[in-house]
């Protein structure tokens, strides 16, 4: 962890390795800083999303019997 005073950077995008653009802000939080975190962009963070949606990502483990799935 950065101590005071020296700048953070953070990870490469998940999605697409970028590095994150500069800081929109500097108030600390990092939601602040990057609105997108931990992406790069509102597109990454997007089609993120929908690789889970679609199954493209899975946790790995046994599936859940019948009875012990969640009905929507």
């Amino acid at each position: 962890m950065a101590s005071p005073g020296e700048s953070f950077l953070p990870p490469p995008c998940p999605r697409c390795s970028k590095a994150l653009p500069p800081p929109l802000r500097t108030d600390g939080s990092l939601t602040g800083r990057w609105p997108h975190f931990p992406f790069c962009s509102d597109r990454c963070r997007l089609l993120d999303l929908g690789a889970w949606l679609t199954g493209d990502y899975v946790i790995p483990g046994e599936p859940l019997a019948h009875d012990e799935q969640i009905d929507p």
